[in-house]
């Protein structure tokens, strides 16, 4: 009896994640892989976070691989793939935790598939996960304590909240949220980067872990919904909350229970939730993006093409027939024909590198809210880009950063390569090694149009700061700043222009007439998602909204020129 409830206590604790693997390769040593999903859904996009505990009770060294590809529910077509790799000594035990990155989801629906291979010297083995959402459904992921005795009702409120709009094959099976257990969090943001909302109490906050806590609120910051429901009265600064959340927001509402605890849950996520993100991936980025339309379109060049064909007939035809082999000597079309289709192949490679080139060129517009207050000094970046490429060398390559990192379906075009529809398809490989991302796989391809978001967090010292001189402020960012306005305590517009590095700038005060549009223009040149988080943060008396062009993006393949990065900068004017 006694190992029953012993039992009973384990399986409680280790509820809220799902085992992937476990694979026994000595009973006798209890040599084992355990492969541990730390929330029981996958999300529709980002990274699903996994922990690997390695035990080798051996007496020699053993090496471990876990493989891993997401696809969309039913599309193996559009995939993403990642491999890690465990050392473990003998007599030794490894536990670490990893962002498996996954594949985009399809545009009409959000349902997706994640597989885990294990192989090595400690044995074999498989399993996968899935999770369906509709596309207009939030991601959520919601604590053990508000998921097991909720689920059930949640997922009848989501799918009779869903009746109106969704069209999806697998209405009645959707699931509100996925769960997961505060004292067995990541440390890692990356983690949460999929999600709409994440749910749970006050208590379950206070047995988060510190790292764990501090990914959530970079979540946050760079525009997740916290919902943190209140049962002990507790205050938010008590439980160190902070009162900003960026681009992102914190509600506290009280826990009541009830008959309508599922359905004001849901209405008050689908409120608060403008557009889900990898909805926003699909929709945003079609004829109506900005950026595309600042690229411009595509000077076609045909003419070249179709005078080199019409040559290339008549030399392999009649001029190859009556002139090179004239009868009698027809052998020679074994020669001649080769090499005149040779010469017309290398001249069409020719006229295609000289009219495209090789790289490409693109456009990228950048959204960052600098946090330089409370030593968090970060910076919570999203960045949207489109690019036409010519011809690329290689399609792998490295980003410096840890992120979030997406295809987004853009207009069809005879040169678009990730379009809407059910044609969607390619391999989106991200590699996480050493602190960075390579990708490899279908991102960039040669004489093609490729639109991608990225979101980062990224260390910083850059900030706008005080003097001891009423009416100027000081900038310590590495790059000249174009414009800045700043609102202050009485919500009174002031405004900046031709900001050095270093040195101090005046300010003068403007009327809002002069500011509004000004701020409203560069929030339309966004995508409608960033659109909306610089909406919801440009009117922050004491924080600053800056432009400037010369602001350093993130950089993905090395080939793409950027012809231009504008970037909006927002945040806290704070003291030196």
């Amino acid at each position: 009896m006694l190992r029953f409830f012993l039992f009973l206590a384990l399986a409680l604790q280790v509820s809220a994640q799902e085992t992937m693997i476990r694979e026994v390769f000595d009973p006798v040593t209890d040599t084992h892989v355990e492969v541990l999903a730390l929330f029981t859904k996958p999300s529709p996009g980002g990274y699903f976070p996994v922990r690997v505990k390695i035990a080798n009770n051996l007496k020699r060294d053993s090496d471990v691989r876990l493989d891993f590809e997401s696809s969309p529910t039913y599309n193996e077509e559009l995939r993403a793939g990642s491999t890690f790799d465990f050392a473990v000594p003998a007599g030794k035990a490894v536990t670490r935790d990893i962002m498996v990155p996954l594949s985009p989801t399809r545009d009409y629906d959000s349902g997706i598939m994640i597989t885990a291979k294990l192989s090595g010297s400690l044995g074999r083995a498989s399993n996968s996960i899935r999770a369906d959402k509709e596309k207009s459904q939030p991601a959520v992921l919601l604590s053990e304590a508000l998921f097991t005795p909720n689920a059930s009702t949640l997922d009848s409120e989501m799918n009779t909240a869903l009746g109106g709009s969704s069209s999806g094959s697998s209405r009645g099976s959707v699931e509100f949220a996925a769960k997961f257990d505060p004292k067995q969090l990541p440390d890692d943001w990356l983690a949460f980067s999929g999600y709409d909302s994440v749910i749970l109490t006050d208590a379950d906050w206070s047995n988060i872990p510190p790292g764990a806590r501090n990914a959530l609120l970079s979540w946050v910051r760079l525009g997740g919904q916290l919902m943190v429901y209140s049962s002990d009265g507790a205050s938010s600064s008590s439980l160190g909350l902070p009162s900003e959340a960026g681009f992102g927001s914190i509600s506290r509402p009280a826990m009541v229970t009830g008959s309508t605890f599922a359905a004001d849950m849901v209405k008050a996520v689908i409120a608060n939730t403008n557009k889900p993100q990898h909805a926003s991936q699909h929709n945003d980025y079609q004829a109506a993006w900005p950026l595309r339309k600042v690229f411009g379109g595509q000077t076609s060049h045909y003419t070249f093409f179709v005078i080199i064909m019409i040559c290339f007939g008549i030399l392999v035809g009649p001029v190859n027939l009556f002139v090179f082999a004239k009868s009698g000597q027809r052998h020679r079309l074994f020669i001649t024909t080769p090499i005149i289709s040779l010469a017309a192949s290398l001249l069409l490679i020719g006229l295609i590198i000289l009219l495209d080139g090789f790289g490409g060129n693109g456009v990228r517009r950048v959204l960052m809210e600098v946090r330089p207050d409370g030593d968090v000094n970060a910076a919570y970046v999203h960045q949207e880009q489109f690019a036409r490429t010519g011809v690329l060398t290689g399609a792998e390559f490295t980003l410096d950063t840890p992120s979030f990192f997406q295809p987004v379906s853009i207009e069809e075009t005879r040169l678009a390569r990730f379009t809407s529809g059910s044609g969607q398809k390619g391999a989106f490989n991200l590699q996480p090694a050493d602190g960075k991302l390579i990708a490899s796989g279908d991102w960039f391809q040669s004489r093609s149009e490729h639109g991608q978001i990225l979101s980062s967090v990224v260390p910083t010292r850059g900030r706008i700061e005080t003097t001891d001189t009423p009416g100027t402020l000081l900038s310590t960012f590495d790059y000249p700043i174009d414009s800045l306005y700043f609102l202050d305590a009485s919500q009174q517009w002031h405004r900046a222009e031709g900001i050095t590095a270093g040195k101090r700038f005046t300010l003068s005060p403007v009327d809002p007439s002069m500011v509004l549009p000004a701020l409203t223009a560069e929030a339309n040149a966004f995508s409608y998602r960033n659109n909306q988080l610089l909406e919801t943060a440009k009117n922050r008396p004491g924080h600053f909204v800056a432009i400037t062009t010369h602001a350093p993006g993130i950089d993905t393949h090395r080939g793409i020129r950027w012809k231009e990065t504008r970037t909006v900068i927002t945040g806290p004017v704070v003291a030196p």
